[in-house]
């Protein structure tokens, strides 16, 4: 059954609002979604408001010391003054070169042997065991120790921050390709698939949420590692101008430097975000 609309012929049975047969969105399901994606903005913004006017009024009112813990507005001055001056942007460059190199480094190697150690009973054997150990060792006790072997250039700080970034990707890509489900790999062999084509078409695909999980992770952890490494004879980046500045009691700069570490690590977040839409398109589609 069918009926007019507009000089147009819709079935009966869509739902207003809805996509019409000829596969057009009408208008009034686009508003629907701009009204979802401004809800979704406004709750996700709502925390991070909330926590600035409560800090605004605690500093206004007395009850947080302005030596304890610097006023909204004095956190915003010192930001200014460190671009104007650039002194950020110097030591912001210095401190994402150092993630970027060894965050490249780390997780290539821990994404490698990860799905080695997944797909190979050998490799298993060999590399699980040794990287299961390895791991538990905090990289915190391991600076030391670096610092003695290559002195304090920027060799050490890349190594811990490679060797942080690595066991997270390692984990989720080994326990992601060890968890692929036996029947698809089944089906995928009744069609006639060789091991080539298991691992490109079902073990890939299915182990690649893991990854992204390990990604996620691993560049947390990344810059954790970066405050450790250049907190250590670091004479540029972002932990150098924390240790300055805590050591000249600057606590509106020592606020700067944990503020950008936040947006950095939202930042990373929604590009590990966009990955997903890219490489699982039909998760996105089902959610």
């Amino acid at each position: 059954m069918t009926t007019l609309v507009h000089g147009a012929t819709r079935d009966a049975t869509t739902t207003p609002g809805g996509p019409t047969p000829d596969g057009l969105v009408e208008p009034g399901h686009v508003g629907e979604q701009r009204s979802r994606r401004t809800l979704d903005l406004v709750l996700r913004l709502s925390v991070p408001v909330l926590i600035v006017v409560v800090w605004s009024y605690a500093s206004a009112s007395g009850a947080i010391s302005e030596k304890v813990f610097p006023a909204p507005l004095s956190v915003v001055d010192a930001f200014v003054e460190l671009v104007r001056d650039g002194t950020l942007w110097d030591n912001l460059a210095v401190s994402l070169r150092r993630v970027g190199v060894g965050f490249a480094i780390g997780g290539s190697i821990g994404l490698v042997l990860g799905v080695v150690a997944g797909l190979f009973r050998l490799g298993d054997q060999l590399i699980d065991p040794t990287i299961q150990m390895v791991r538990t060792i905090p990289f915190l006790a391991i600076a030391p120790l670096l610092i003695i072997w290559f002195g304090i250039g920027e060799l050490p700080k890349i190594v811990i921050i490679a060797a942080a970034s690595a066991f997270p990707i390692y984990v989720n890509a080994y326990g992601g390709v060890r968890d692929v489900d036996p029947k698809l790999m089944e089906a995928g062999r009744v069609f006639g698939l060789g091991r080539a084509g298991l691992i490109r078409h079902i073990v890939v695909p299915s182990a690649v949420p893991s990854i992204l999980v390990g990604l996620r992770l691993s560049l947390a952890i990344s810059l954790i590692a970066l405050i450790v490494a250049e907190q250590s004879n670091a004479p540029q980046g972002l932990g150098f101008l924390m240790t300055s500045a805590q050591q000249f009691f600057q606590t509106d700069i020592l606020v700067v430097c944990i503020l950008i570490y936040a947006v950095w690590g939202l930042g990373v977040d929604l590009v590990v975000r966009l990955l997903e839409r890219v490489l699982l398109p039909w998760r996105v589609a089902r959610r």
